[in-house]
């Protein structure tokens, strides 16, 4: 960087009226008596963005409706940053190169929306369970797992297909066994502490299942074959530039943006899988009846809902989504019993930044986080720093939301008390 203390200076400006932006506008709203959920946050975007003037602006005005205009500070205090970073180092290959920048873009979105499908299982069981289960990372392990030992070790040659198809079998059984057996007690009064009783038993079944696999499988790491290979392929045929361009294992837009056949797979796949959940949350009584849990247990079973079966279907497709990622990227990645850890603390990040409970908001949260990783990496020359820095972006966006909006971006407060128990 040729500039540093230009960046460094800017953004400890912008981190110190955004402090007092948050202070001084949740105080201000306090006093005002208005609604103060969103004045934290608010606050921030405007200290960072604007200054003092951003601050004062809204100590005078104290406007009600937030969403557009939060959004609109955020998006400015990034466009701040971003300027400032290409002024301080001119030559960075995310300043001099717009394919470099378009091809991070468009990764950081696939692996955010990689992402955020995995973090969609953890929500819908917080949202229907209150629950947060620990053993998602293993879920995912266990989806990995069983599409290679089905495909590769047991019925070599079999489809693709057919090994994630059994991934999702053996993980939506296991977590409906796992629910019925260890977590239903909870929900007639039997267990005294059910938070910290949901929280052990589902550290036990991460553990359990780790160390089964590694005590069956082993320890060395595993890799599926690519489930698509693509037909070579180009249009305009012998043009130039050639827009489109396709290998047996990635997929090239405009020569500059390349995309891996592993990744382009799961990503469309994961939209359809998305896709159909929300028809099945909201078109299908099924669907509705979770919802009705999620929302009021009792008022629920008045209606004639069986609240106990809809916490089991709820457990068990939370952890068939979580293997479905798993199935999905070992044709990507290589796979060890401990993979699962990883993905885990990025779905616990997510879900925090999107709102507990709420499925678009793992959603997003998983592309935002996907983008931030995205951008994070590409701009540190030093790939094994870039590498090594991946983990932190997750944490300070965890801590930011923490400090800045607690509830995320559409939390709410669970409607039916801690496991469903009134």
């Amino acid at each position: 960087m040729d500039f540093p203390f230009l960046f460094y200076g800017v953004v400890i400006w912008m981190i110190v009226w955004a402090v007092i932006g948050s202070i001084a506008t949740k105080r201000r709203y306090l006093a005002r008596d208005l609604d103060t959920s969103n004045a934290n946050f608010l606050g921030a975007m405007a200290g960072a963005a604007l200054g003092p003037v951003g601050i004062a602006a809204l100590w005078a005005k104290t406007p009600t409706k937030t969403g557009h205009l939060t959004l609109g500070l955020g998006l400015l205090t990034v466009l701040i940053v971003a300027v400032t970073f290409s002024f301080a180092d001119p030559d960075n290959v995310c300043v001099t190169s717009g394919g470099f920048v378009a091809s991070q873009i468009v990764n950081g979105l696939i692996i955010g929306i990689i992402y955020g499908f995995m973090a969609l299982g953890l929500s819908l069981i917080f949202s229907i369970l209150g629950v947060v289960s620990f053993a998602h990372g293993e879920f995912y392990m266990i989806g990995g797992m069983s599409v290679y030992y089905i495909t590769a070790v047991w019925f070599p040659g079999v489809s693709p297909l057919i090994g994630v198809m059994g991934a999702c079998a053996i993980a939506f059984v296991l977590g409906a066994v796992f629910e019925r057996l260890m977590l239903t007690p909870m929900y007639h009064g039997k267990i005294d502490r059910p938070v910290e009783y949901g929280i052990l038993v589902t550290f036990g079944l991460a553990f359990t299942l780790q160390y089964f696999v590694q005590a069956t499988a082993g320890a060395n790491p595993v890799k599926a074959q690519r489930f698509l290979s693509f037909p070579r392929w180009s249009f305009p045929e012998g043009g130039d530039p050639v827009w489109i361009k396709t290998s047996r294992g990635s997929l090239t837009l405009f020569e500059q943006v390349s995309i891996s056949s592993p990744r382009l797979t799961a990503a469309i796949t994961c939209i359809l899988v998305l896709l159909a959940l929300l028809y099945l949350l909201h078109r299908t009584w099924t669907g509705k009846a979770l919802r009705a849990v999620s929302q009021d247990r009792e008022g629920a079973a008045i209606a004639g809902i069986n609240p106990d079966r809809m916490n089991m279907l709820a457990f068990a497709l939370g952890g068939m989504i979580a293997a479905l990622a798993g199935a999905l990227l070992v044709q990507a990645f290589s796979w060890l019993p401990q993979v699962g850890a990883i993905p885990a603390m990025r779905s616990f990040v997510i879900v925090v930044l999107g709102g507990l409970g709420s499925l678009p908001g793992a959603f997003l949260g998983g592309i935002m986080v996907g983008m931030v990783e995205a951008a994070g990496t590409g701009c540190v020359p030093d790939a094994q720093k870039a590498a090594s820095y991946i983990p932190a972006y997750g944490m300070i966006v965890l801590t930011l939301t923490l400090l800045l909006r607690p509830t995320g971006m559409f939390g709410r407060r669970f409607a039916s008390s801690t496991h469903g128990q009134h």
